[in-house]
């Protein structure tokens, strides 16, 4: 069964660029079209996509309004944003809503299907160690934030690996610092994330700065 993909851009010739990425993939479809963050929750709600690349810089409602819409609805639809470099500060606020990650808009086309596929299917969110410690060093800076609560229902281990986590390492480097494998790291990530309501490693990582674990 083929990956319904939705596309959320001002730009057209952006759109026409990852309609022809994805339509050229044999079980890639992409569904519709949005040319603002208002469309973009429209034709999520009509299309129920189950990817949605969204623009993080549109007129009218922008995509972090549009990201923030599409969690409050509980919608299934997994949102992978578009971005740059210069917008860490939307790219946090987004990771915080529930995005699945985001894409830098000159990515590769076959790292833009790999991200496709990889979130669509559940899998942790698109975000890669080395931009996961970018987002944590730069807002490290930034004034203290509370101590975040249900850190008392993680083991001793569980907290290892939620610091770890904190600081953008992957399964396999995680498994390297605590000396176990990284079949049991897998199953580790999977309880912090069970245990503090979080949808995936990316938003583990941010609530382990706000916790203060480093």
């Amino acid at each position: 069964m083929s990956i319904r993909v939705a596309l959320a851009d001002d730009q057209p010739l952006v759109r026409s660029g990852l309609r022809m990425i994805v339509e050229g993939e044999s079980d890639l479809e992409v569904v519709g079209e949005a040319a603002d963050g208002t469309a973009a929750v429209e034709l999520v709600t009509a299309e129920h996509p189950d990817v949605l690349l969204l623009d993080v810089q549109m007129p009218g409602v922008d995509g972090l309004a549009a990201m923030e819409q599409i969690a409050a609805s509980e919608s299934a639809t997994r949102v992978l944003m578009l971005t740059t470099f210069d917008l860490d500060e939307y790219v946090y606020r987004a990771m915080r809503a529930g995005a699945s990650g985001f894409l830098l808009k000159d990515m590769a086309g076959e790292d833009i299907v790999t991200a496709i596929r990889q979130v669509a299917r559940g899998a942790d969110a698109l975000l890669a160690p080395a931009l996961t410690r970018r987002l944590v060093d730069r807002y490290a800076a930034g004034p203290p934030r509370p101590t975040a609560a249900g850190l008392d229902r993680l083991t001793e281990r569980e907290v290892d690996v939620l610091r770890l986590l904190g600081r953008g390492l992957s399964n396999a480097e995680i498994a390297a610092e605590l000396f176990i494998g990284e079949t049991t790291v897998k199953t580790h990530v999977a309880r912090v994330l069970m245990k503090l309501d979080l949808r995936d490693r990316v938003q583990a990582a941010i609530l382990a700065h706000e916790a203060g674990l480093g």
